[in-house]
């Protein structure tokens, strides 16, 4: 569950004047970030708070899921949430915070981590790859109710074999919001590589199919035949000449 005991309170600061960019660095420079609260019913407050107990909370078990007191100046102190937060994309600092007030009596629609257990069947003695489709899940509960993270156990899994979000611990105090017949994870097989067709070079010039050559004699062939042809008909032209 989302604990406070390790958390400390947060004290935030009301901030005064335009709420620009300038006067979000002002603040940054004076060691604060700057940061909105909101929810239950109440007015937003521009507020200041200190980078280093944010941090904390984020890193904390149970994340930005944790519910801690929030002081601001001048007003009651409240149950508060991490709902949205903003880094400098570089360096990685904290630049803006976004803090809702928790009503701990009304259920909240949050996300939860989800852990897998052991080492798969299928990957220890069948070769397989187990692949962690579903990070998260949102669920319904109240407050009080919502778990740092949901574990599952993997370690039956075979090839093929998957585990969906009906699978993950389910209570009486939370309600699923996302789909039951999702998967979570599963393990499939690793493919073998198919050697890819070879290249064929397009700048290659084809070769010129071999043609048949006439041979000399089929060249000389008709005109040989062409003498013999004349000497036969000047002899046939040369009896009858004789005859007469």
């Amino acid at each position: 569950m989302a604990a406070t005991s390790t958390i400390p309170s947060v004290v935030a600061t009301p901030r005064e004047g335009k709420f620009n960019k300038n006067a979000a660095r002002r603040v940054r420079a004076a060691g604060k970030i700057p940061a909105v609260v909101y929810g239950a019913g109440q007015d937003s407050v521009a507020v200041a708070v200190d980078p280093k107990i944010i941090t904390k909370i984020l890193h904390s078990d149970s994340g930005h899921n944790t519910i801690f007191d929030l002081d601001v100046t001048g007003s009651a102190t409240v149950k508060a949430m991490i709902v949205d937060w903003q880094h400098e994309p570089l360096k990685g600092a904290l630049l803006h915070i976004d803090l809702k007030r928790i009503a701990m009596d009304k259920a909240m629609v949050v996300s939860v981590p989800v852990q897998l257990i052991g080492v798969p069947v299928g990957v220890k003695t069948q070769g397989g790859i187990l692949e962690h489709v579903l990070r998260e899940v949102e669920i319904e509960c109240l407050p009080s109710d919502i778990p740092s993270h949901l574990d599952v156990d993997v370690s039956a899994l075979e090839i093929n074999g998957a585990v969906h979000v009906s699978d993950l611990p389910h209570s009486g105090s939370i309600k699923f919001i996302t789909e039951e017949g999702l998967t979570v994870a599963h393990v499939s097989a690793i493919r073998e590589e198919v050697p890819e067709p070879e290249a064929v070079d397009a700048t290659a010039v084809p070769a010129e199919p071999e043609v048949a050559k006439k041979g000399k004699g089929e060249t000389e062939a008709a005109p040989a035949a062409d003498a013999k042809t004349d000497a036969k008909a000047d002899a046939k032209a040369e009896k009858s000449d004789k005859k007469k």
